[in-house]
């Protein structure tokens, strides 16, 4: 799973305003444009955050594995019918490119996860949303960023003691049972474990957070969201 790793790379040195601001209008633009012409450039745009986050391509597709493997049946499934032609060529092509553009926002996402620190995170969401909704939402983001790798290595620990225990002999219906029910109960554990080390720390809803400030290199990134938002606008 694709985390946040110290570097110095462009992307590292950016405010996560500026950051959030081309996440946001990316997602915009993607959504608003379907033509050819938009999709490349897009996949351009994709590739300039990647390569300034420097995210290793492998890591990249083993984390997004099974999000790539649904957007790649989805196409299949869109084009079969039920009865003559059988396959919808247009249904298929239609579902190819909605499928591409999702996975355009995944990569571009993890750049952000890989150059932007959890606590920048929270404190973006925080000064940018004023009041007790900002808190509350900054709180959920770092929240989730924490707690999801932290299940799924639950989640594997168990489907390897099931497989050592010959697990991988009973149904799939019986082994997807077991596993959901052993992952709710440990995601249960962890959060009341959570809980308590919250109020063992004083948890606060608004804590000193990293400093942010904008510098020169984000001028032409704010540029380029403000582009990308009005682009999805026209």
């Amino acid at each position: 799973m694709l985390t946040y790793e110290p570097d110095e790379t462009f992307a590292h040195r950016l405010d996560p305003r500026s950051k959030l601001a081309v996440q946001f209008g990316f997602a915009a633009t993607a959504l608003a444009h379907t033509g050819p012409r938009a999709l490349l450039v897009l996949s351009v745009v994709t590739l300039v955050a990647l390569a300034t986050a420097r995210v290793p391509l492998g890591n990249l597709l083993y984390a997004y594995r099974f999000a790539v493997v649904v957007l790649a049946i989805a196409p299949l499934a869109a084009a079969a019918t039920i009865g003559d032609p059988w396959i919808d060529l247009e249904r298929g092509r239609a579902s190819a490119r909605a499928s591409y553009r999702v996975l355009l926002i995944l990569f571009v996402s993890a750049a952000y996860v890989r150059s932007t620190p959890v606590r920048h995170s929270r404190a973006a969401i925080q000064r940018t949303i004023p009041g007790k909704p900002g808190q509350l939402l900054g709180i959920g983001i770092a929240l989730v960023f924490r707690f999801l790798p932290v299940l799924r290595s639950d989640m594997r620990t168990i489907r390897d003691a099931i497989a050592a225990r010959l697990g991988t002999e009973r149904s799939v219906l019986e082994r997807a049972s077991t596993l959901g029910l052993l992952g709710l109960s440990r995601a249960f554990d962890r959060a009341d474990r959570l809980s308590l080390a919250l109020r063992a720390r004083c948890f606060a809803w608004n804590p000193t957070l990293p400093a942010l400030s904008f510098s020169r290199l984000d001028v032409p990134v704010l540029g380029v969201a403000v582009g990308l938002a009005l682009s999805a606008l026209l």
